[in-house]
């Protein structure tokens, strides 16, 4: 572990030329007299790392050292950086081996690990359906990767539409692909707009790149507009009480917009536990289902004509499930 630790060290070093020794602390989830050793460890092995006192000090390698622990070229280790979703590796453990793997790769790429890349977002939650990749999106992609402008050519309705777009990036959200680009000639964040890739009929990188917008933070835009778009579908709401668990399941069953919607408008739980919420909704057809999701863990109180059809559900349910004697 102590080895792992030290090359995480070492490369952090290299791709931000100075670190004090509370900025590796807290990358590495060290003390600061670890660390020490850990420096100390290196220097005694031959690596040229030594520490710089005074405000603007800290740790750092002698100009010009550079390790070489991957042995990838930079198509590799742009598509390995692919793989390093935070949030499952996280979950299962794994965060300190993967800050060592993307150390690596961001080492090779000659880049600092704030910057990143930014050109693909995975959107997971309802990824549970399978779809075909869109003919045209390696085109897309070439043209994202490369900064390069994109001729394009697209359904909208009834017609077809062509731009020249600047491709900030690819999201794929529940087997979907979506292009996140500006067209030529807008200006601003409200310039900026999504298109999904399997309507497009015609894509064409070109010669010319682009200069990007350096502050654009593609996953916070893919937020902002899943959220706009959550907010007009969710038109009419209904009246329902959760139990304690019913609450608790909400946001892994409903949508995670209106489940928070719901959840903001609870008032104190009944003498059962249960609270009452007003859930947004695109239809009622569409909360009928929803709430068969949730059982006999929420109660329809309004509109009477959707509260009816669930009873009756309930009780084609319950007759199919009743024990023979």
């Amino acid at each position: 572990m102590r080895a792992a630790r030290a090359i995480s060290l070492l490369l952090l070093l290299q791709a931000r030329r100075t670190m004090t020794g509370a900025a590796l602390a807290a990358e590495l989830e060290v003390s600061e007299r670890t660390v020490q050793r850990d420096v100390l460890a290196l220097a005694e092995a031959g690596v040229p790392v030594y520490a710089e006192r005074g405000r603007a000090g800290g740790y750092r390698l002698l100009d010009g050292y550079r390790t070489r622990l991957t042995g990838l070229d930079r198509a590799e280790a742009e598509v390995l950086l692919l793989a390093g979703l935070p949030g499952p590796l996280g979950d299962m453990g794994l965060d300190a081996p993967a800050l060592a793997a993307r150390l690596k790769v961001l080492n090779e790429l000659g880049e600092a690990p704030a910057s990143g890349v930014r050109r693909f977002h995975l959107d997971a939650p309802g990824w549970f359906r399978t779809a075909p990749a869109p003919p045209l999106l390696p085109e897309v992609s070439r043209a994202v990767w490369g900064e390069r402008r994109l001729r394009a050519r697209y359904r909208r309705g009834a017609d077809t539409v062509e731009r020249t777009l600047h491709p900030y990036g690819l999201v794929m959200k529940a087997g979907t692909w979506y292009l996140v680009a500006r067209p030529d000639g807008a200006d601003g964040a409200d310039g900026t707009r999504v298109y999904r890739v399997d309507r497009l009929t015609e894509a064409e990188p070109l010669a010319e790149g682009f200069e990007p917008d350096e502050g654009f933070d593609l996953a916070a835009f893919w937020e902002a507009k899943a959220e706009e778009f959550a907010r007009s579908l969710l038109r009419e709401s209904v009246l329902v009480r959760l139990s304690p668990l019913g609450a608790e399941r909400l946001p892994r069953l409903l949508e995670p917009h209106a489940a928070r919607q719901a959840l903001a408008t609870a008032g104190e739980p009944d003498g059962e536990g249960w609270v009452t919420v007003r859930l947004p909704v695109e239809s009622p057809e569409v909360a009928y289902e929803e709430l068969l999701r949730l059982g006999p863990e929420a109660e329809l109180l309004e509109p009477p004509a959707l509260r009816r059809r669930l009873a009756l559900a309930a009780a084609r349910t319950a007759a199919r499930y009743a024990v023979q004697r």
